[in-house]
């Protein structure tokens, strides 16, 4: 895995980097485990913007990630590495001892011809997957789930690991990549290692076009707006003096928007906390 540099030819091209792709051992995906991705334009039921910025992009097929890893005490070997459109990490092609193959979030230190297996007595080798309760206290880990059975929410971007700091009865206490310091139930699941292609966070981009082909529309600054676009636009020249706001007058920059008193308790240190 590395990054790949580009001969000058362009203004946008000399600052380019790209993967070179050497840990991907196969280009196509499985069929079985594809499916078609209707593309929304970020527009709801209703036919309105509900998030801004995305529209256009590649064509791509979603491929169905196995984030439960439910199919306890069945070893599968790893059958290739591929790359993955829609996130920024690798996926790892398994197939099973019975024959069923799924992807998983491929980790840092996982190859072709590895073994993992998902089951509370496995060892603690990247790619395998345990409940909290069975996981040495400050090993690194990825894919972690936030409710029994639900399937892992925290820590599957390319390069992140979040690290299992304490055990207290039925709680755990684990350390997610953002800093903030949690509690999570002992029986929920998570895979041993840190998520592989480290290297994306060193990748720049270089050129408008290449945002484009991922679906990022262009982002323009509120103060080049009008009025009547957003709270800090007009004004004769620049105009300053405006409180930063969102579009819909939503004060940013460092004002606290969480709302759900239900799982306060379970947060043990903010992740912004000096």
């Amino acid at each position: 895995m590395g990054v790949k540099t580009y001969s000058p030819t362009t203004a946008s091209r000399r600052h380019m980097t790209g993967f070179d792709f050497s840990e991907v051992t196969k280009t196509k995906p499985e069929k079985s485990l594809t499916e078609s991705l209707k593309k929304t334009g970020a527009r709801s039921n209703t036919g309105q913007i509900s998030m801004r910025h995305i529209g256009g992009g590649h064509k791509r097929r979603y491929r169905i990630i196995d984030f439960k890893r439910t199919k306890l005490e069945v070893p599968a070997k790893v059958q290739s590495i591929e790359y993955d459109p829609n996130r920024t990490c690798r996926i790892a092609l398994i197939s099973y001892a019975d024959g069923e193959k799924s992807y998983i979030i491929a980790p840092v230190g996982l190859n072709v011809g590895d073994t993992v297996v998902s089951s509370n007595t496995a060892d603690i080798k990247p790619g395998n997957n345990l409940q909290l309760q069975n996981i040495p206290v400050g090993t690194t880990i990825h894919n972690v789930e936030m409710r029994p059975g639900k399937g892992a929410q925290i820590a599957r971007g390319a390069g992140v690991g979040a690290t299992l700091i304490s055990k207290e009865g039925q709680y755990c206490q684990v350390r997610l990549p953002s800093g903030e310091v949690r509690y999570l139930l002992s029986v929920c699941r998570a895979s041993i290692g840190q998520v592989g292609n480290t290297d994306n966070e060193n990748i720049k981009i270089g050129k408008a076009g290449r945002s484009r082909w991922k679906g990022i529309r262009p982002t323009v600054r509120g103060m080049a707006m009008n009025p009547v676009d957003h709270p800090l636009g007009g004004g004769e020249g620049r105009g300053k003096g405006h409180h930063p706001v969102s579009p819909w007058g939503q004060p940013c920059k460092g004002y606290k928007t969480r709302n759900n008193k239900r799982t306060n308790k379970m947060i043990v240190r903010r992740r912004n906390q000096k």
